[in-house]
């Protein structure tokens, strides 16, 4: 709390010195800093630095960003080798543009600080957005120390190429230190003194072969820094927390109520769970109700700490990385059928139109009637599954209709309609990719959504009326540089999508595509223009859903915002203490924690599609290799005077299929049209064809095609 205490005098300093920006001494004695204190302002002011709160300028002066063109954010590289810095702290939502020549050292992940360029200082292509520029100055925190990648040889020098293609360097290494070449191995970087050089890195760990399927997703553990093992200070922990299952505490008790759990097949932790009732007047209750992961995990405990240190779990095909230990995650949090639990409830009254009249919040104990996966959900639902019980059955219809008027609701007041199929690979028992299984968005995946939204806005509708801090789900509206942008792409594929700024006519838009044959193409694109939801303690609202106010809650077994936010509810409902006792944070705790959060959901992300991408590249590899005669539905996504790139429908992955792989006749290219001609067969985006795959590149994650 004390550290946050400075920081705030920090803030009020600089706000103040706007026009003389002062040193660390000066901001020392202005505050008053005596001691140990002022040794402790450097990691002080180095944290709100690496947080993009304030920047160090000449003469090592300390400022706010924005008053000296300067901005913090976090590097992504895009394959091109340009970067794109995301503001953090106070240009949080703006997006510069860094061509690869202004990124220094700076690699993929990095926390760098950014001179602006003047407003469209750098040409732009004919028709293109003008948006802002700059050049890395500074880097003010490495993403990772340590990398994975396969070792390789020029002969002369040893390098390891990383597994990740954003990485525009291979890393020189001045011995194998034990591995073989074409192992996988872990790297720490060392050093890169400039761009006209290789970074430098040292071998600290031999995985095993690069062709080895089974090391995949310990190499992409292993290069996002995961946590894999759980201390014994931490499993011993869990383990008395265990024993607080005894000691429940004053609770409604809901046992005898009719209470189900609807979870995809392969889940083990099972954290809602739902309910529906009549009160006097008739009118339906909504139950929704969350494992009450407070009561066992305490603030400020070593179970708390590793929670928060992890910030999510971590789901890949073949292997989960918890949040929580076992004993809580699938033991005693998780809502298992004919077991007592312990529960945080959100009853939620409805009247005929599906508008919430009422909400009322309760710990409670309940008991699970039933575990159900989404097919037997969605077959009850269809009247499809007879040997049912006939009280779940009823249940879930009553849920179902009261779920189409969640939807019809939020879709009135412009939620955007971004449903997409996920694809999940299948792994044989050596983990090759057998095979990918489409999980639609259908009506029982609808039903336990629209449920859990309605209880998240309940809860940080409460919360923020009571003026509690809280950490929100946070979707700011999108950049208009960022729509138009995107307009301008829609135009040229061929649509009409109207003025995109305005959140009716995207709406409108992406209900108009549902059948299109571009229409996950154009999603995709949409997601893409607009900005990532984020956890913050600062401001509220959710673009997307429609939602003035937002939160996380229904799911504290794997999303720790969610713990902290079942603690400022109990607080709420207990008189003003957190759940198990102690303080409540203050909203400087919270934008930390929010923050820190955000960090491991974007990190959690990228190695769960990353380890799909090696998995569905490999089994397109295998395909070339064993001559395997397969063709691929595709849909031509773009084209250019080289070829056309492709999206195949099945896998969810995009290849070139270069004018050689088009036709033995002459192809010609329409730029302005933006087709490509071969004999009477014309190409344009939108068409769908069949390819087969020739090449594939499993190190950059790259395929070749030809029509099939």
């Amino acid at each position: 709390m004390k550290d946050e205490e400075r920081k705030e005098s920090i803030r009020r300093l600089l706000a103040e010195r706007r026009a003389a920006p002062p040193t660390a001494a000066e901001i020392a004695a202005a505050i008053g800093l005596r001691g140990k204190e002022k040794k402790q302002l450097q990691h002080w002011l180095t944290e709100m630095e690496r947080d993009g709160e304030i920047v160090r300028i000449r003469e090592n002066r300390y400022a706010f960003g924005a008053e000296a063109d300067l901005v913090a954010g976090r590097l992504s590289l895009a394959r091109s080798g340009n970067g794109f810095v995301s503001g953090t702290g106070a240009a949080a939502g703006l997006e510069v543009f860094v061509p690869n020549e202004e990124l220094g050292t700076a690699l993929p992940g990095d926390q760098v600080l950014v001179r602006l360029d003047a407003p469209g200082a750098l040409p732009a292509r004919p028709g293109a957005v003008l948006r802002r520029t700059g050049r890395v100055i500074r880097i003010l925190e490495r993403s990772r120390r340590e990398i994975v990648g396969t070792l390789k040889s020029t002969g002369r020098f040893l390098y390891v190429a990383p597994v990740d293609p954003s990485y525009q360097q291979d890393f020189y290494v001045p011995s194998a230190a034990g591995a073989n070449l074409n192992d996988r191995v872990v790297v720490r970087f060392t050093g890169w003194e400039n761009r006209h050089v290789s970074p430098e890195a040292e071998i600290v760990e031999v995985l095993g072969p690069a062709d080895d399927p089974s090391l995949d997703t310990l190499a992409i553990v292993r290069h996002y820094g995961f946590r894999r093992e759980f201390s014994a200070a931490v499993l011993a922990e869990a383990e008395r927390a265990v024993e607080r299952m005894e000691r429940p505490g004053p609770r409604e008790d809901l046992r005898a109520a009719y209470i189900l759990t609807i979870d995809p097949a392969r889940a083990r932790d099972f954290d809602d769970a739902l309910s529906l009732t009549a009160d006097a007047a008739g009118r339906r209750v909504l139950g929704v109700h969350i494992a009450d992961v407070s009561h066992f995990v305490r603030p400020g405990s070593a179970l708390d700490e590793e929670a928060r240190e992890r910030g999510n779990s971590v789901y890949f095909p073949d292997a989960v990385l918890p949040m929580l230990p076992e004993a809580l995650s699938n033991g005693v949090c998780s809502l298992r059928p004919n077991e007592d639990r312990l529960a945080f409830s959100v009853f939620l009254t409805v009247d005929e139109r599906g508008q919430v009249v009422a909400r009322r919040f309760a710990r409670s104990l309940i008991r699970s009637r039933l575990r159900l996966t989404y097919e037997q959900a969605l077959a009850a639902i269809e009247g499809r599954e007879p040997a049912m019980p006939e009280a779940a059955c009823r249940l879930l219809g009553e849920l179902h209709a009261l779920a189409r008027q969640f939807r019809a609701r939020r879709f009135a007041r412009w939620a955007l309609d971004l449903d997409m199929p996920e694809s999940e690979v299948v792994l044989g028992p050596d983990g090759r990719m057998t095979g990918i299984r489409v999980v639609e968005t259908d009506a029982a995946h609808q039903l336990v959504e629209e449920c859990m939204v309605a209880a998240n806005e309940a809860v940080a509708l409460e919360l923020a009326e009571a003026g509690l801090p809280l950490i929100s789900r946070l979707h700011e509206p999108p950049d208009p540089l960022k729509i138009e942008e995107l307009t301008l792409n829609l135009i040229a594929l061929g649509y009409r999508p109207g003025d995109l700024n305005k959140q009716r006519h995207l709406a409108e838009f992406l209900r108009s595509i549902q059948d299109d044959p571009l229409a996950h193409h154009v999603r995709v694109a949409v997601l893409r223009s607009l900005k990532r939801a984020v956890y913050s303690a600062e401001a509220a609202g959710h673009y997307g859903l429609a939602k003035a106010h937002y939160a996380h809650f229904t799911s504290p077994i794997r999303r720790y915002p969610d713990l902290t936010v079942h603690r400022q509810l109990a607080a709420r409902l207990g008189g003003g203490s957190a759940a198990g006792g102690g303080r409540l944070p203050g909203k400087s705790e919270l934008s930390a924690v929010a923050r820190h959060c955000t960090d491991t959901e974007y990190a959690a992300d990228e190695a769960e599609r990353a380890l799909i991408e090696i998995k569905t590249y490999r089994f397109l590899a295998e395909e070339v290799e064993q001559q395997r005669p397969v063709t691929h539905e595709a849909v031509v996504v773009g084209v250019t005077n080289f070829g056309m790139f492709v999206e195949l429908c099945d896998l969810r992955v995009q290849g070139l299929v270069h004018i050689s792989g088009i036709s033995d006749q002459f192809v010609r290219f329409d730029k302005q049209g933006q087709t490509l001609s071969a004999g009477k067969q014309t190409y344009k985006v939108g068409r769908r064809l069949r390819v087969r795959v020739t090449a594939v590149d499993v190190e950059k994650r790259r395929i070749d095609l030809a029509l099939a």
